[in-house]
């Protein structure tokens, strides 16, 4: 049973997110309440040209993670945005909008493509697509996920 309070699910401090059109399942997510936007770790980012028009194109994680693909996405609905990155630094970084499934539901959220191979977590999920559906518990970790294997 999802622990609800004011009709906000409770979310961990970490969990486990699926992400459908990307063909990513059980993908490592850090709850950051200090982050605007949703980012998402990727590795060779590029504009490129589709039929005249432009479109990103990026590969999701990098080989060393066990969910890794190899698989290029090409979006042609993205955005840049400046963003200020952990260190403090301002930088460019593409937005695109994709679906994560989070407690069994399918969130449409922006998220940004950065290269965080350095990072632990591979997708960090900010307060825009935390605000009004989740209370985030520190105590807490996996609770969509066990949810899901309950399921």
């Amino acid at each position: 049973m999802t622990l609800k309070k004011r009709g906000k699910k409770i979310i961990g401090r970490r969990d486990k997110a699926d992400f459908p059109c990307l063909l990513l399942s059980n993908i490592d997510v850090k709850i950051d309440t200090g982050a605007y936007t949703s980012s998402i770790h990727c590795e060779h980012i590029e504009e490129i040209q589709v039929e005249g028009e432009k479109a990103i194109r990026f590969r999701l994680l990098d080989s060393t993670h066990p969910e890794y693909n190899n698989k290029e996405f090409t979006f042609p609905d993205y955005r840049q945005k400046l963003v200020k990155n952990s260190f403090g630094v301002t930088e460019k970084r593409y937005v695109i909008e994709t679906t994560i499934t989070l407690f069994g539901e399918e969130i449409r959220s922006a998220f940004t493509l950065s290269e965080r191979g350095e990072m632990k977590y591979p997708v960090l999920l900010g307060r825009k697509l935390l605000n009004r559906r989740f209370l985030v518990d520190t105590m807490k970790i996996n609770l969509s996920y066990k949810e899901k294997l309950k399921a």
